[in-house]
């Protein structure tokens, strides 16, 4: 039988379906072939997709048993009391049937947020859509792609704004300088050298690193923030160009060469997801041969991530007078005695009665006096 939309339901076409004694009068009745809205089809033809070719079934079921459940479903909250209900019915009756073995179709189920425009949901009907090719013309594939992903969280509402495209090419524009004005040796030296014998805005920078790998790797396992892996990639460029001298032609002949070529590779090996195009060509420019998204993703070293020092808020009798830093893993003896001798802590508590410092190492230090 062919299966097209003329003519209506197929089912119209088969006489022993169609005609049918009518169960009150006894008299002869036609039965309703126009059942089943689209959603019947969206419920379950992923399944046929596995399959597609076969002409005796469905699909077969031990095909079907290598792709599903499906590991993860990202879609939006519209769909979630019509096609995601009927798909779970679906794959329980399918199942009941023998012609499934999982109970869900899919494992893990993610909502994305609405892009908002003036106001209101971007619609074609309402006619606030934003056109893709205009952006991409105008800042980039790479700026808009990575707009996206960097204005919200991607469970939330995203209110477009056309200057935040405009933002992000700023940003990749400043990768852009920091590697091209830089040395471009990454792909010409081992990536092997001592953090302990690197000058401390070097380990500064080795830190910054090792913490955005972190982040950005947490972020892919499944949080899925990728606004605040933009926001750390962000940071890492900052704490670079704060430290531009010994990235210098000619400025950091104490920095062994092989840390620089490190940072430089591991930058665009993060970038890549977010803004591949660039990345690519920033690639090929540090002398690299594999094919970037080939290479492996960076590991981070949790040593080489921890601070060094961290901020402790001092309080009077409760109240935030003043902030101290110390070594991170300070006791409490050398809190106490750093925030005794704050400048701005001594002139606070001049002429007062020191009844007792309440120190807890790594978070505050509470001064009581009278």
């Amino acid at each position: 039988m062919d299966i097209t939309l003329t003519g209506g339901s197929p089912l119209g076409r088969v006489p022993e379906f169609v005609n049918a004694t009518c169960p009150k009068c006894g008299g002869p009745a036609r039965r309703e072939t126009d059942t089943m809205d689209t959603f019947v089809d969206s419920s379950w033809y992923f399944y046929r997709y596995t399959d597609a070719r076969n002409d005796r079934a469905p699909f077969d079921p031990t095909t079907v048993a290598y792709w599903f459940p499906i590991d993860q479903y990202i879609g939006g909250v519209e769909h979630a009391i019509l096609h995601l209900i009927y798909s779970r019915f679906w794959t329980k009756f399918m199942r009941d049937m023998g012609l499934v073995q999982n109970d869900e179709p899919v494992q893990r189920l993610f909502t994305q947020g609405m892009i908002i425009k003036g106001g209101a949901k971007m619609s074609k009907s309402l006619g606030n859509v934003v056109s893709p090719d205009d952006m991409v013309a105008r800042y980039g594939a790479d700026s808009t792609r990575m707009y996206t992903l960097f204005a919200t969280a991607p469970d939330r509402e995203l209110e477009w704004q056309d200057e935040g495209v405009e933002g992000v090419r700023r940003f990749l524009a400043r990768v852009w300088a920091f590697i091209t004005q830089a040395p471009i040796i990454a792909g010409s030296y081992p990536l092997d050298y001592s953090a302990a014998d690197l000058a401390p805005a070097a380990r500064k920078v080795l830190r910054k690193l090792h913490q955005t790998i972190r982040r950005i790797t947490e972020d892919f396992r499944g949080r899925w923030h990728f606004n605040t892996s933009v926001a750390g990639l962000m940071e890492l460029l900052n704490e670079c160009n704060s430290a531009q001298e010994i990235f210098a032609p000619n400025g950091g002949a104490a920095v062994p060469r092989a840390f620089l070529a490190d940072v430089q590779r591991k930058l665009v090996l993060l970038l890549a997801p977010f803004a591949p195009h660039l990345a690519h060509e920033l690639w090929e420019m540090l002398g690299e041969k594999g094919i970037l998204l080939r290479t492996p993703w960076p590991k981070y070293d949790p040593e080489l991530a921890k601070e060094e020092e961290v901020e402790i808020p001092v309080q009077i009798n409760g109240k935030l007078r003043g902030l101290i830093v110390v070594p991170v893993d300070s006791s409490k003896g050398v809190i106490h005695e750093r925030a005794l001798s704050d400048e701005k802590i001594k002139s606070a508590i001049a002429g007062k009665q020191v009844v007792k410092v309440i120190v807890v190492p790594g978070r505050l230090a509470n001064i009581v006096v009278r």
